[in-house]
């Protein structure tokens, strides 16, 4: 880490968007109508903007990210969380100690779109916290973060039985390769610093979604990942009628594998495929992602449910994302089912950029603005009705360019 230091403004969170109405006007003016003149003349000074909250913080000069920072990350550990449970994050130090953490509240009220600060696979600067009878802690702690540290079950070191160390998370480092999508109008960043993600679907129960498969491979495409398609439950399915869709994603270039957790079928190579990587592992609930992680290692022992008989989706076993290192070599997250993937932050217009198959077609449009939606003159369009971009494609291209959360 360099020792120079630089001071930088950060944006914190606003208390309110605007000052509250004082509600007894009208209730004073009635009771005393006469009084209202000679009442004292009063003024209120405020920031102006909607951000009017800043703090000045110091950071290594040499982080020119958009990564959360406070404090001296020269003096903390460095770790990876490993997984968020609730206000704690568990965090493993590049020692192999394992910390129990809290987040700096600084960090908690910087102004940003996230719906969590940290997020599973970030690598953090934490600061050890001394507990116990007449200690003091050497950092800033809320009396949420404190009642999430005393709970006494998740402070049991990965089974083991013995109390987890516990520290306080200063600064989070830029990040790489994320998963994110959007959530109640907010950000949520699945997993961050990976480098390929596996987008499991199940041929059946639950049935195949090939426009949630779009949807993922431009959620790859925005965060910078390889993307793996993994075709799950082969055994109960036809490979012979699979194969127009898995040749539409192989002239991409994307890695399509037919596996089965159950008979094992392309075991060997999703291992191969994960050596030496770090993958999350993401898709619907019930579509099979913890069965093929304790087929690739049994050892993992993830937990598993069956697909719901009533209306054949899957039931939310796995909870949170969790980091887990694979003996070959590498690492995988394990995260829960989503039910539906938007993009976030992506204008309308951007769209075109996260398909492959349409760069070749888009600097022939007669319009340099074309949305490839009602134009005339589309090279797309014309692409689309010639078979050169399925039919298929472009109707999840307009899906997400008019916001719809097409599955």
């Amino acid at each position: 880490m360099s020792k120079d230091k630089k001071k930088v403004r950060v944006e914190m969170r606003k208390n309110r968007t605007k000052p509250p109405r004082e509600n007894d006007l009208t209730r004073d003016y009635q009771a005393d109508a006469t009084s209202t003149d000679d009442s004292k003349a009063s003024e209120r000074v405020r920031a102006k903007g909607d951000l009017s909250r800043y703090r000045t913080v110091t950071q290594d000069d040499a982080n020119t990210g958009t990564g959360q920072l406070t404090g001296d990350a020269a003096e903390g550990i460095r770790g990876r969380v490993i997984r968020v449970h609730g206000l704690a994050s568990v965090v493993e130090a590049d020692d192999g100690r394992i910390f129990r953490c809290a987040i700096r509240r600084l960090l908690k009220t910087m102004a940003t779109d996230e719906r969590s600060v940290v997020t599973t696979g970030d690598v953090v600067w934490f600061r050890p916290v001394v507990t116990g009878v007449g200690s003091q802690e050497s950092v800033e702690e809320s009396e949420p973060e404190r009642q999430a540290r005393d709970k006494p079950e998740p402070r049991l070191a990965l089974g083991l039985g013995l109390p987890t160390p516990e520290g306080m998370i200063e600064r989070v480092e830029p990040r790489h390769g994320v998963l994110t999508r959007a959530s109640r109008r907010r950000e949520q960043v699945l997993v961050a610093n990976v480098d390929q993600v596996a987008i499991v679907i199940s041929l059946v129960q639950p049935t195949l979604k090939p426009h949630l498969i779009d949807r993922y491979l431009a959620a790859a495409e925005k965060g910078g990942l390889s993307p793996v398609l993994l075709l799950n439950k082969i055994d109960l399915a036809d490979a012979a009628q699979l194969q127009p869709l898995i040749g539409s994603y192989a002239q991409l270039g994307i890695p399509v594998l037919l596996t089965s957790a159950r008979t094992g079928v392309g075991i060997e190579r999703l291992r191969e495929q994960l050596r030496g990587r770090s993958t999350v592992f993401s898709g619907q609930s019930g579509v099979g992602k913890s069965s093929l992680l304790n087929a690739v290692q049994p050892g993992l022992a993830l937990s598993v449910k069956t697909v719901s008989e009533v209306n054949n989706k899957g039931r939310h076993t796995t909870t949170y994302a969790q980091l887990l290192k694979l003996e070959t070599g590498g690492w995988v997250v394990d995260t829960p089912g989503v039910r539906q993937l938007q993009l976030w932050d992506v204008r309308a217009e951007e769209v075109e950029g996260y398909f492959r198959d349409f760069r070749p077609f888009v600097a022939l449009c007669e319009f340099p603005d074309c949305t490839h939606t009602h134009e005339s003159g589309c090279a797309v369009k014309t692409a689309v009705t010639r078979s050169q971009i399925s039919s298929r494609r472009y109707h999840s291209y307009l899906g997400m360019f008019h916001g719809t959360a097409t599955e």
